[in-house]
């Protein structure tokens, strides 16, 4: 699966703040609560509704650790830490998952074929509209499976989340979309060349080193263009954000898929196209809900990702996170499988006509 979406993880500048102030009175007021009960109740009905899709494909629910050595690796992910305090006096630090990814792999590579979880995770410095510290992530694995299977869950899904919420449309900042007619299938790179004119597979005739002079080049005419020490990924958002985020997903839900390989995170290389991943991204009212993977299992190529990933953190955040080597271990028998990981409370808020991921919260994180 994709344990950290992008849009996840990243606080878009300028995303207001959301937890309730003294001005506007404690979330438990009565007369706030009531603001966002008929939000909270078509979050339950969702959840329910959920459990029976799986329940009926014969998944099992499961449940894993919040404490991990290792939170996740993705570099702009910032993670909780705690010393955990053994019996003989020693401590051992841990770190508040940002994803159940990790240990979820382990129960396939045990022997589980179809397994989900709705996991608490937790990530660092990340508050706003569409963003908390403590969220709901909903993952799910299929053993023997392809990313088009998960592409298929993903619209039965969002139309059970409609129906279970008695909504018509999924609605966010004044956006419509319909899980009902077919959903739109986009691939990155022609999502670059419709809405930026931009030949996005050309800037990279090192498809694991893309080039920032050749994208800068070619988005010349955008007026968007990197900023002193951007890298190619980090263009790639700012175009990305700016020019095509905001239209994916309006009028119907949008699939967006075979991220360059150089953004394949833990992501197996497409067959007969090795330059892309088997990675896709759902949006629905311009926001990203869910990213997925056909996961990769070959230990040696995930160990040289986790240590590139490790090495940019500290060049950016002076810091990095331990790499999982029971992780390692388990993927070298782990069966061929596509994994997903879906924000629930974006999900709700959508379905729900919350305009914040608060009102869907039974209760937010106090902000003091």
């Amino acid at each position: 699966m994709a344990a950290v979406p992008s849009s996840l993880s990243r606080l878009k500048e300028g995303e207001p703040k959301t937890a309730m102030t003294s001005e506007t009175g404690r979330w438990w007021q009565p007369e706030n609560f009531a603001r966002k009960h008929k939000h909270l109740e078509a979050r339950a009905r969702i959840l329910a509704a959920f459990r029976d899709f799986f329940g009926a494909e014969g998944f099992l629910e499961v449940e894993t650790p919040a404490l991990q050595i290792s939170p996740g690796l993705e570099p702009h992910l910032h993670a909780f830490a705690t010393d955990l305090a053994e019996p003989d006096g020693g401590t051992r630090r841990f770190h508040l998952h940002t994803s159940p990814e990790f240990a979820m792999k382990k129960l396939l590579a045990a022997g589980l074929p179809r397994i989900f979880q709705f996991a608490r995770v937790f990530r660092n410095g990340e508050r706003g509209a569409t963003h908390h510290p403590e969220f709901t992530m909903l993952e799910w694995y299929r053993a023997g499976a392809s990313y088009r299977d998960l592409m298929e869950d993903c619209e039965a899904l969002l139309r059970r989340a409609l129906n279970a919420s008695g909504a018509g449309r999924f609605t966010w900042a004044g956006r419509e979309s319909d899980p009902g007619p077919r959903f739109h299938y986009l691939s990155v790179a022609e999502a670059f060349q419709h809405y930026c004119g931009i030949d996005l597979l050309a800037t990279a005739p090192d498809p694991d080193n893309p080039s920032l002079a050749l994208l800068a080049k070619a988005a010349a005419g955008t007026g968007i263009g990197p900023h002193e020490g951007d890298t190619w990924e980090d263009l790639f958002f700012r175009l990305f954000l700016e020019k095509i985020e905001p239209f994916l997903g309006c009028g119907v839900p949008t699939v967006l898929y075979d991220y360059p390989i150089s953004m394949a995170a833990l992501a197996r290389p497409k067959p007969g196209a090795p330059h892309l991943a088997e990675r896709f991204e759902l949006y629905v009212c311009g926001l990203e809900l869910a990213n997925a993977f056909g996961e990769l299992t070959d230990p040696i190529r995930q160990r040289a990702r986790f240590e590139a990933d490790c090495a940019k953190k500290r060049a950016l955040y002076g810091h990095d996170y331990p790499i999982d080597e029971d992780f390692l271990a388990a993927l070298a028998i782990m069966p061929e499988s596509a994994g997903i990981a879906l924000g629930f409370d974006r999900l709700a808020m959508l379905a729900s006509g919350a305009e914040t991921i608060e009102e869907v919260l039974w209760a937010p994180v106090d902000e003091g």
